[in-house]
């Protein structure tokens, strides 16, 4: 699909998995692209990334951002038609202290909203994730009318940071005054697997599936949830951007029914893979290792899950099918190996 519109959009986030797929799309489909970074020197390794994805940068320009302090953000957005929230801090293990996440994840959206307002952009498009959802259900079916309760013990920080920044967006989106408000959509993806644009594997579905790979995970935690490919995310970024009866909404991004890494693992091995090990590890064992692990201890209340997503809206509002999760792993997988030949 291409636009040829020249409308700009501002994008966080741009050097993350997620932001070089959506940087890809925005790109390919005519759209002038303004891509934040944390740090500046990230600007080469993008633009090299996607001149590699045979994707003309042209229309590319790269801003430095910090989604915890003010400096920069209205003049990124000046200019700007859209705006594309994706960056936010995202970790397995709970954090030291959970302002190390809440801080820069609430604050950072917020940054993103008032450059968007005080900008006059249409609408933003906010990266949320299906735990802002599902909370502390273990099994049965979420949906967009489903909020996480981040008062309940079960539920580690990430999810809460994630509930926590998209209530507080929704928030401001209501009580803007003006006549011309901006919109706003959610993008709500589930665990996203899928092959990298360029050749950083250190974000934690990559790596673990590395380590699976390496034969370095010889027992799997026992958790299903429902599952997306980064192309998938990417393209529904962009629809959630340009479809007009997206305005308002939350977008499940992910497969109804879940899928999980020993069943990654199962793929793997049936496609000659000698590294992955289909073992399941004791949820007991798990949750004593978590009182010394942070990281394990961010995965407990995961444990023993099995649930489904209703993605019914997301199917019928943009017709998508969702690429099936065989081959986001096998293609993710050949990426890993490509990246660490």
């Amino acid at each position: 699909m291409s636009y040829m519109s020249n409308e700009k959009v501002l994008l966080t986030g741009i050097s993350g998995f997620i932001g070089l797929h959506c940087a890809q799309q925005l790109l390919n489909a005519g759209f002038d692209v303004r891509g934040s970074v944390r740090n500046a020197s990230k600007e080469k390794e993008v633009r090299e990334t996607l001149s590699a994805a045979s994707v003309d940068t042209t229309n590319l320009s790269i801003v430095e951002l910090d989604l915890t302090s003010d400096k920069g953000w209205d003049d990124a957005a000046t200019g700007c038609d859209y705006v594309m929230h994706v960056a936010s801090p995202f970790a397995i293990a709970n954090p030291k202290t959970e302002d190390e996440m809440f801080i820069p994840a609430v604050e950072g959206t917020l940054r993103a909203l008032r450059a968007g307002q005080k900008a006059g952009v249409k609408r933003v498009v906010l990266t949320s994730s299906v735990v802002a959802m599902f909370g502390s259900m273990k099994t049965g079916t979420f949906g967009p009318k489903d909020w996480t309760d981040t008062t309940s013990v079960q539920v580690n920080t990430y999810a809460k940071s994630k509930t926590l920044a998209e209530k507080a967006a929704w928030d401001f989106i209501e009580n803007q005054a003006g006549e011309t408000p901006m919109e706003m959509v959610s993008v709500n993806p589930g665990g996203v697997f899928g092959p990298p644009l360029g050749r950083d594997i250190t974000g934690q579905s990559m790596a673990m599936l590395d380590q699976m790979l390496r034969g370095k995970m010889p027992m799997l935690p026992k958790m299903s949830f429902p599952m997306v490919d980064v192309r998938d995310v990417a393209k529904l970024h962009v629809q959630a951007m340009t479809t007009a009866d997206a305005a308002g909404k939350r977008i499940v991004a992910s497969t109804a029914q879940p899928g999980s890494f020993i069943e990654a693992a199962q793929i793997l091995k049936d496609q000659g893979y000698k590294g992955p090990s289909t073992r399941v590890a004791p949820s007991s064992l798990l949750r004593f290792v978590a009182l010394f692990d942070r990281e394990v201890k961010g995965m407990v209340g995961m444990l023993d899950m099995n649930l489904m997503a209703d993605n019914a809206q997301t199917l019928s509002l943009f017709n998508w099918t969702p690429i099936e999760f065989k081959q986001s792993v096998l293609d993710a997988a050949a990426a890993v190996q490509d990246i660490t030949r």
